[in-house]
């Protein structure tokens, strides 16, 4: 069980930096290495967001700081065409296009469906991905460990079991568990089938509700909560990122936890979380798109990195307000 292990439990894990499995990338570097591939040159980086909320503007927002860690730093040696497709197909079709006649020198697809269709629109420029669950799954690359296409990059694949584990602490005893996605995400399909896997062999019964837009989440929410499920899991889903107040809405009346696989929904009214560090994920990317522009490495040698610890969230105050009970064991995590 995942709060039986020391490692996360242990008082000095939330003083320390996250650690990561990042083969072939530099992540510890404390100075800028300077480019050695062309000094002179001023490289074009395109930047694709799926569409905004918070965990996909800090894995931008990361990978710019992890370029400049590795001496790629705006307005000197690089220049960034930052486009968000906001949650629309034929945009990112647009931006994938634009990104190709532009001939940028690299890509960074910041989720899924970001990566999915700029590695349609390329074969030969640099993808360095960053809030991808499964590349192997995308099809992104043939394997995790060697990519052997254009696509490398970082992992955003959340601790499911842990996570459905959390609130199984918070809702002791609890007989039936919501599992609420969107359809048309593949990250969220990997995870949901990752949680009734999990919850079978728990024994424990659930419910699903799966959106195609914002403008279902309620009413999604409404019918998990009609069949009686003591708590509502959310995987790492754009769709329902961006939309989070709307779900606290209706489980908050019904007095229902939300459990979210991102940390970042705490402050839009979800209960708990394990959290997933899209930042520094999103860092990592970026000293990974250091090394391919410098010359010291290509996307098809370089694994998919990981994140390798988890910390548990909770959201005192949303807890006191569904009347739920901490356990002294996670007290120290509820803030």
């Amino acid at each position: 069980m995942f709060f039986k292990s020391k490692r996360f439990l242990a008082a000095g894990m939330l003083l320390s930096m996250m650690a990561f499995a990042a083969a072939g990338c530099g992540g510890g570097d404390k100075k800028a290495d300077a480019p050695k591939k062309d000094a002179a040159k001023v490289y074009n980086v395109g930047i694709v967001q799926l569409v905004e909320h918070q965990a996909l503007d800090d894995s931008r927002k990361g990978f710019i700081e992890g370029m400049k860690k590795k001496g790629f730093e705006e307005g000197k040696n690089v220049k960034y065409d930052v486009q968000n497709a906001q949650a629309d197909q034929s945009n990112l079709q647009t931006i994938a296009q634009r990104f190709v006649n532009n001939n940028v020198d690299l890509i960074c697809a910041i989720a899924t469906p970001s990566a999915q269709t700029m590695a349609n629109a390329t074969k030969t420029i640099p993808i360095v991905g960053s809030a991808i669950t499964s590349y192997e799954s995308a099809k992104l690359v043939k394997s995790d460990k060697k990519p052997e296409t254009n696509v490398t990059g970082t992992s955003d694949m959340a601790p499911v079991a842990a996570q459905l584990d959390l609130g199984l602490k918070l809702k002791p005893g609890a007989k039936k568990v919501g599992l609420m996605f969107t359809s048309s995400e593949m990250n969220s399909q990997i995870q949901i089938k990752m949680a009734e896997e999990h919850l079978k062999k728990a024994g424990i019964a659930f419910e699903e509700g799966s959106v195609n837009t914002v403008n279902d989440i309620q009413e999604i929410a409404r019918s998990l909560v009609s069949k009686g499920v003591e708590f509502i899991y959310v995987p790492t889903d754009n769709v329902i990122a961006s939309a989070t107040p709307a779900l606290v809405a209706i489980t908050n009346e019904a007095k229902v936890p939300v459990i979210a696989a991102d940390a970042i929904l705490l402050k839009s009214g979800a209960t708990a979380s394990v959290n997933i560090e899209f930042f520094q994920l999103g860092m990592i990317s970026g000293e990974m798109a250091g090394d391919i522009l410098s010359g010291k490495a290509k996307p098809q040698d370089m694994p998919i990195s990981f994140q390798k610890e988890f910390t548990p969230s909770i959201n005192k105050a949303q807890a006191e307000k569904l009347g739920l009970k901490v356990p002294e064991e996670l007290a120290k995590f509820a803030k």
